[in-house]
């Protein structure tokens, strides 16, 4: 359409655009095939897939009791009976869902500006279950209280910024073999698609089994135990054919390459189950559901803070806070790692040594947000997988970030609308997006056990744990033991007793002459010597670099069309169904 295209170019040609290097800016790198309007959509859609962490984060960490306070008795040993108690508790949760959005704005502009990654950032699910139910309990009935561990999450946050300034994350994330790095991004497809398929947070299709722990779910509210098991009628709960239907609604989209197809099957599935009349509604006429319905018929609706503000306490005398602060720093740690590395693999953003463009930006942002999260009451931030769902729609620039930001923002004014947004509307969204991130599976080295066990248990750990931090450590210590015993067999036995090593990735090779600290620091140090520098030395190719504009092609990471638009439906690695020779060439000789 005429009237895109002159914003689209207005925009490319100012200095915005020059920043943040679309297509005709005339940037000194710019990013191949990226428009203005094709980045916000492409925020709104990851948004829209993210939204529900306004809601689920704010109960969560509701359950901790937060700052309210009971006297537990023998017969209410958790205050659920007591009213008052749970007036608070509500109250808390309330604030929560305008400090999460708070929260969520603040992270996702900082990172469009500064790293300019089309990443989402936001409260991590499993760390904030991780903060509610171990450190604090539920309803206050762990070891150390809400505000203890909440000052332990500041703590964390200032000791990422210390590690970041440093480069020691940035120098970790790197030493980290390339065939777990692209496990990362098939494991976190798999786990996108666990998560999709849930009961809690996706279309219901999976459901938890005493004796096989998963198995097909897909009934009724009213025919579960209290642990969400099926008793009965699996494959006949309403909510659940919407989630499917909302499934193939985004692929024949995807198909017929309609702009925003993830995003429109959101917004659709949404929408129809927001009237009460229906059968798959959101609001069922039950105390939860009118409880739900109440606060959505708000739209509206600014929340004080004083529950959540700043709501510290610096008490580092106990073990069990120690356990929670080296806790959260290595789970952080690890699963910040994994998401980044699997989404800048997934956009295109990798450069031959397995390193992204403003990485320490990226880095430095996420302990910023960790920061301003624990100031909101919120538990460690961390980049979202969800923001796969954006890459598909052609996402590349932090306009995508800051657009997510601002779906946030809104939120913060209009949280009743955007926190009622069901599980099984994102649910389909992140099936298809795992489906497209599993696709760099193709690009481990298969041929070498050393590289291939471990990049498999990356794989596998992920999802079956809930957890992307335990899958890299179990990745990450496979491959230390498998490729470590092989080393030392070799020069014990002066070389006679070697597998085939010509299969292998030439790790140390990558790695060698890599640069400790970040450029920034080598800047700095090179003025206080007085010598030169040159600020392009380690730049990273990534968009106008013909072999690694191929493999990213051939990976789908960021397929276009002519128009611009993303194809997403080629998931097979293009019309001939595999990458070129010289790709896999240059993916193992590197």
């Amino acid at each position: 359409m005429a009237w895109a295209e002159k914003i689209n170019d207005y925009v490319a040609h100012s200095r915005a655009g020059r920043y943040f290097q679309l297509a005709g800016s005339g940037a000194r790198r710019e990013r191949k095939n990226t428009k203005f309007l094709t980045e916000i959509r492409a925020g709104l859609t990851t948004f829209f897939a993210m939204a529900y962490i306004i809601s689920v984060n704010a109960a969560i960490l509701s359950d901790s009791g937060g700052t309210c306070v009971c006297e537990s008795t023998p017969d209410d040993p958790v205050c659920d009976l007591n009213t008052e108690y749970a007036l608070c508790v509500n109250e808390f949760r309330v604030q929560l869902i305008a400090g999460t959005a708070i929260t969520c704005t603040i992270a996702c502009v900082l990172f469009g500006i500064l790293a300019n990654l089309p990443l989402g950032l936001a409260p991590g699910m499993g760390l904030n279950a991780y903060f509610t139910y171990t450190v604090v309990g539920y309803h206050g009935t762990g070891n150390i209280s809400y505000k203890v561990a909440m000052g332990a999450v500041f703590i964390e946050g200032f000791i990422f910024l210390l590690l970041t300034i440093l480069g020691v994350r940035q120098w970790l994330a790197r030493i980290i073999p390339m065939s777990i790095k692209l496990g990362m991004g098939v494991g976190i497809g798999l786990f996108l698609c666990f998560v999709g398929l849930q009961t809690s947070e996706g279309i219901g299709l999976v459901a938890p089994d005493s004796a096989t722990l998963v198995t097909l779910g897909g009934c009724p509210a009213d025919m579960k135990d209290e642990t969400g098991a099926c008793l009965g009628g699996t494959m006949e709960s309403p909510t659940l054919w919407m989630g499917i239907l909302g499934l193939l609604v985004m692929s024949i989209l995807l198909l017929y390459r309609v702009r925003g197809a993830l995003l429109l099957g959101i917004i659709f599935i949404a929408i129809t189950s927001w009237p009460r009349v229906s059968e798959v509604t959101l609001f069922p006429y039950t105390p939860q559901g009118q409880n739900m319905f109440d606060y959505f018929k708000q739209v509206v609706k600014l929340q004080p803070l004083d529950r959540i503000l700043a709501q510290f306490e610096f008490d580092l005398s106990t073990g069990d806070t120690w356990v929670a602060l080296i806790t959260f720093l290595y789970v952080d740690i690890l699963d910040t790692t994994g998401t980044l590395y699997s989404m800048a693999k997934y956009g295109g953003y990798m450069d031959k040594h397995g390193d992204f463009e403003r990485s320490s930006m990226a880095f430095l942002t996420d302990a910023i947000s960790i920061i301003v999260g624990a100031c909101f009451g919120c538990s460690p931030v961390t980049a979202y997988v969800e923001s796969g769902a954006g890459i598909a729609e052609g996402g590349r620039t932090g306009i995508t970030a800051i657009t997510i930001g601002f779906g946030f923002f809104i939120s913060i004014f209009f949280s009743p609308i955007f926190a009622s947004f069901p599980p099984w509307a994102c649910g389909g969204a992140l099936v298809i997006v795992g489906s497209m991130m599993t696709s760099s599976a193709r690009n481990i080295n298969w041929d070498y056990p050393g590289d291939s066990i471990p990049a498999f248990i990356t794989i596998a750990v992920m999802p079956f744990t809930y957890s992307i931090a335990y899958g890299v450590v179990g990745g990450v210590i496979a491959y230390i033991v498998i490729n470590t015993f092989v080393w030392v067999m070799d020069k014990i036995t002066f070389g006679r007793l070697k597998p085939d090593y010509s299969q292998r990735e030439p790790y140390w090779e990558v790695i060698r002459g890599q640069p400790f600290l970040p450029i920034y620091m080598r800047y700095l140090i090179a003025k206080i010597r007085g010598k030169p520098f040159n600020w392009h030395e380690d730049e990273h190719e990534f968009s106008d670099d013909e072999d690694n504009d191929a493999s990213s092609k051939s990976s789908n990471s960021n397929l276009k069309d002519d128009e611009g638009y993303p194809e997403v439906v080629t998931t097979n690695g293009g019309a001939g169904g595999h990458p070129a020779p010289e790709i896999l060439n240059e993916k193992t000789s590197v």
